[in-house]
């Protein structure tokens, strides 16, 4: 494998590929392992892109795939967050700072998917479409409600 075209994918898609793996399965870890198992994706690939938009969309599809099939495998069906078992021995309590992030990652999958590539990766309504294989008018629809509900849970708080 070149070492020259791995270091320019890293530099590239990475920091995309982390922050779409974070969003979808709310775990920094998680979201590393599935970087990884992209960017090796990536590099035996070995396809060319006439254009760096088409490249980056590839790249956003291939990382939302390797997410959904990270969600489907026994694995990760399987295991039990650390937290759950925290509250048998100790009293956590819960941060206080209302932070948007927490509340964007509450949200059902379908709306923190369009959030994020809407918003984070400035991606238009058809272009996200396209990447999720839907009807725009769904996800503007899905954008609307994702919108509302974070209006709703963010009432009386310094976004709200």
């Amino acid at each position: 494998m070149d070492e020259k075209r791995a270091e320019d994918l890293v530099k590239r898609h990475a920091d995309t590929i982390l922050r779409i793996g974070y969003t979808w399965l709310g775990d920094l870890d998680d979201a590393k392992d599935v970087c990884q198992e992209v960017l090796i994706r990536l590099l035996e690939d070995g396809r060319t892109f006439p254009d760096p938009g088409q490249e980056r969309a590839w790249v956003v599809r291939v990382t939302i795939n390797a997410c959904k099939n990270w969600k489907k495998s026994a694995w990760f069906r399987r295991r039990a967050p650390l937290e759950e078992g925290l509250h048998l021995s100790v009293e956590n309590p819960e941060p206080e700072d209302g932070s948007l992030l927490a509340e964007v990652n509450r949200l059902p999958g379908k709306y923190r998917e369009v959030l994020y590539l809407r918003y984070y990766e400035e991606y238009q309504v058809g272009e996200i479409a396209e990447i999720l294989g839907q009807s725009p008018a769904l996800v503007s629809t899905h954008l609307a409600r994702a919108k509302a509900k974070l209006r709703k849970r963010l009432e009386g708080t310094c976004y709200g």
